[in-house]
């Protein structure tokens, strides 16, 4: 039997229609995860889609028995467009992923099954009744699912070409998140419950990577505290360096930041949200506190560590002002990557919830929900006004002499933040050709 797995992207992040150069792809860890989880008894001829760097033609996999998608909220009308072609052509397709997890009745419309959650257990089951004619039409992820509780196949990493990605060692040591920031459908699909492997199995799946590199994706590396201790001091010996996620508060832990830099950590995605107070109390991160965002990037450029720092635009508290203010900020505090988004309220978040019932969200078009499209009112401003500012800060940021000014001053891992600078200001002038009609037409080649 010939199964077809598929990873597709929104217009910005797509291959042949994007502005997303190889310096800013790592490998996506699911294909690589539902990959391995395919019981080899079952004998599936399997081919991948990452709509990402490949460019494909539907009506040359017709010949399919089994269609598999995973998507987010801001690839779900491209994701229903195509489990729509290949039922049209009587191919069974199963759906799953983050969307289909937060909003499963609607995901059904589209597709004979949806999976819900983490797939370690469900995905492999679906693929057994399939075989069985017997697929059900949901699979949810047991309520008590610990992932120390069975063994859980390394990801295969063999399915990608390594030309495409500027690595395929991505990894997930951890799943989920133990926050409550209103705004992110992460916890949301979660339920806040947060996943750790077990450190020796990690430690084992490293030491068989190819190369030196690695790339965290989880969400955050640091919510368990000792697990994170645990972590990167079997680490140490391993002499990798990495890049992850993390929050700003570990820059205040002496013992934690030093435990970190010394397991190979180069690199970090911290989400900064707002340089205002009343902001990040809005959105719940109190951990958060702008009055020592400048000492923590010191703290963290002292150890080689760079930042690549996330705001959102669009907070209740948020002004036309906001704009300037961000980008100042990053200029002289030397921040080594910025990146920007517009507050999106994701189905299931506490921004949904509260913009709703306020009857503020104006779209209900999920290919325009990908964080960089204003889909709501803001309250200090007009829509044009948060995506102009939007565009304005990608624009200015990464000027060349922005680029030139932050690396100088950082100087941490040039041999990455370099071609990604370039990289995000090539992303930065092409950003406002993706007009809400273009995006309007995601279902259309289907």
């Amino acid at each position: 039997m010939k199964l077809l797995l598929i990873l597709p992207h929104g217009p910005i992040h797509r291959a042949g229609t994007g502005t997303y150069k190889r310096a800013l792809r790592y490998a996506p860890l699911t294909l690589a995860t539902l990959v391995a989880l395919i019981p080899p008894e079952l004998g599936f001829n399997v081919h991948i889609i990452d709509e990402g760097v490949d460019i494909w033609d539907p009506k040359d996999f017709l010949d399919y028995d089994l269609v598999a998608i995973s998507t987010m909220t801001g690839t779900a009308v491209r994701a229903y467009a195509m489990a729509d072609f290949f039922r049209r052509h009587k191919i069974t397709v199963i759906m799953g992923g983050v969307h289909a997890t937060l909003l499963p009745q609607e995901a059904k419309q589209h597709a004979d099954c949806v999976i819900t959650g983490l797939a370690e257990e469900t995905w492999p089951q679906a693929l057994h009744d399939f075989t069985q004619q017997q697929l059900k039409p949901f699979y949810h992820m047991r309520s008590d699912l610990n992932l120390a509780g069975f063994y859980t196949p390394v990801p295969d990493r063999s399915i990608f070409d390594r030309e495409k990605y500027i690595t395929v060692n991505s990894i997930e040591a951890t799943r989920g998140c133990a926050f409550k920031c209103t705004f992110c459908a992460v916890a949301t699909a979660w339920n806040n419950r947060y996943f750790t492997r077990p450190v020796d199995s990690i430690i084992s799946e490293i030491r068989g990577l190819q190369g030196n590199e690695l790339c965290f994706l989880d969400p955050s590396l640091t919510c368990n505290r000792e697990f994170s201790l645990q972590l990167f001091r079997a680490m140490k010996p391993l002499n990798k360096w990495w890049v992850g996620c993390s929050t700003i508060d570990i820059a205040h832990d002496p013992e934690l930041l030093a435990a970190l830099a010394e397991s190979g950590c180069r690199g970090l995605l911290i989400g900064f949200e707002s340089v205002s107070p009343q902001s990040l109390a809005e959105v719940k991160k109190p951990f958060n506190d702008v009055l020592r965002y400048r000492e923590a990037v010191k703290r963290f450029h002292s150890y080689g560590i760079g930042i690549q720092a996330c705001f959102v635009f669009g907070l209740e508290t948020d002004d036309r002002d906001v704009f300037k203010r961000t980008v100042d900020f990053i200029y002289e505090s030397e921040i080594d990557l910025p990146q920007f988004s517009v507050l999106t309220p994701f189905p299931g978040t506490g921004i949904y919830k509260e913009l709703a019932a306020q009857n503020r969200i104006i779209e209900n078009n999920w290919a325009l929900f990908d964080a960089e499209h204003v889909v709501f009112r803001p309250k200090n401003m007009t829509v044009d006004q948060l995506q102009e500012g939007l565009i304005y800060a990608w624009r200015k940021s990464y000027a060349l002499r922005s680029i030139f000014k932050r690396l100088s001053g950082s100087r941490c891992l040039l041999s990455i933040s370099i071609p990604a600078n370039l990289g995000y200001n090539y992303y930065a002038r092409h950003l406002s050709r993706y007009t809400p009609d273009l995006m309007h037409q995601e279902q259309q080649e289907f």
